[in-house]
């Protein structure tokens, strides 16, 4: 349910998109709106570019944001302007906004975002490029799009971004990628150049940039497959891994949905929660491990593979279960045979969620067959052989059998 307030019958806040060409861009209705407005909220950048037509009080964003927000509503009831860069609602204010204040109350006057500018300079169709954000966010966000062929359109934060996002290009196997750098678009100071980017030579960045890439893969290119269980070679672990193909397997019976919470209890090198958030942007996931320096070495494999938002808590489970999120999906591995673990963890589970634990010991193998027995579920027994050398010859050489459970909660 939400908490906003009932929408007053005037929609009291207009949020307006402004480009680098000012007033000039705006449409009557628009310059009508922030001319009569009693306070104009805005980045000094937008504040300067409409200065001419501003008549009311001027507040510039503050750090954190969140105490603009609440300049923003302590303002409900009047004339308020909001000036945003290009579409409010595309990586931009309308969205944080939105989640105090309703729909009903606002009106928006959106401008052409730096992704359909950019788009439209090089002739790329928007719908065929992958539009990411890199405003404010690690370059490691990039990583998952890096696929032979692909089209990128990368909002950056200021002149030295194209320069680190040509080198983590060049360093993972990209480096024949063209780089297109659009500056400052819309306005006077618009310029768009590019250069390979293990060549480039590009300065005097503006600020105000868009990154457009070309993706071109060398050999051994560090490319993330769209498919669950990725190569054990692209992580870094010490041994404490769930295998490639388990991987896959367990990753189709922990079933990712839109905007879940994954809980990895004892999570190794963190390759579970890893692959479970590279399924979709909206998935989010807790790594629970109790070595230090596996907690780091997860830390990194998720830069590694594009996904820094994965949280990790540095703890023994159960106790370092308590207070977190609930979950709507738990795996366990590592550490699924210490006492508590796997009570604690079904006690967690909401309603409707799924739990996968995979034994590899007796001693974690008993412990699932006797939940089995209390609640039911499925358990399945993955054997896997590779061919390997025998001799002058080949035969079958077989991993450690796994036990899965795999259960519902009712």
């Amino acid at each position: 349910m939400s908490d906003m307030p009932s929408a007053p019958s005037q929609r009291w806040l207009t949020i307006i998109g402004i480009g680098e060409d000012g007033p000039a861009g705006l449409g009557d209705e628009a310059k009508r709106l922030i001319a009569a407005a009693s306070v104009v909220f805005g980045g000094r950048r937008h504040h300067e570019l409409a200065a001419a037509i501003i008549t009311g009080k001027r507040l510039t964003w503050e750090s954190p944001f969140e105490k603009s927000v609440e300049a923003v509503v302590a303002h409900r009831g009047l004339p308020v302007v909001v000036l945003a860069s290009g579409d409010p609602f595309l990586y931009g204010v309308g969205a944080t906004l939105s989640r105090r204040i309703a729909a009903e109350e606002m009106h928006v006057i959106p401008a052409p975002s730096s992704f359909s500018l950019a788009a439209s300079r090089l002739g790329w169709p928007l719908q065929e490029v992958a539009s990411v954000s890199l405003h404010g966010r690690p370059l490691d966000m990039i990583r998952p799009h890096l696929h032979h062929g692909r089209r990128i359109i990368a909002l950056t934060s200021d002149g030295e971004t194209p320069g680190q996002l040509a080198e983590l290009l060049r360093v993972s196997g990209f480096g024949q990628s063209e780089l297109h750098v659009l500056e400052a678009l819309g306005g006077e100071r618009e310029r768009q150049r590019h250069a390979r980017a293990d060549r480039f030579d590009l300065a005097e960045i503006d600020p105000l940039n868009v990154c457009a890439i070309e993706v071109v893969a060398g050999q051994g290119a560090r490319t993330i497959v769209f498919t669950p269980g990725l190569n054990d070679a692209l992580f870094e672990h010490d041994g404490q891994l769930t295998k490639q193909d388990v991987r896959a397997i367990t990753l189709a019976a922990l079933a990712p949905c839109h905007g879940e919470l994954l809980w990895d209890i004892g999570a190794g090198s963190g390759s579970i929660g890893i692959e479970w958030m590279l399924a979709d942007p909206s998935l989010r996931a807790i790594a629970i491990e109790q070595s230090s320096e596996r907690a780091a070495r997860i830390a990194r494999n998720a830069l590694a593979f594009g996904v820094p938002g994965l949280a990790i808590v540095e703890g023994t489970a159960p106790e370092a279960l308590a207070n977190l999120p609930e979950p709507d999906a738990i795996f366990v591995g590592g550490g699924g045979s210490e006492a508590g673990v796997l009570e604690a963890a079904l006690e967690a589970l909401k309603r409707g969620g799924r739990l996968v634990a995979n034994a590899v010991t007796l001693e974690m193998e008993a412990m699932l067959l006797s939940l089995h027995r209390q609640y039911g579920g499925t358990l399945t027994r993955i054997e896997i052989a590779r061919a390997a050398p025998l001799g002058g010859m080949n035969g079958w050489r077989q991993a450690m059998p796994v036990t899965q459970w795999r259960y519902g909660k009712k």
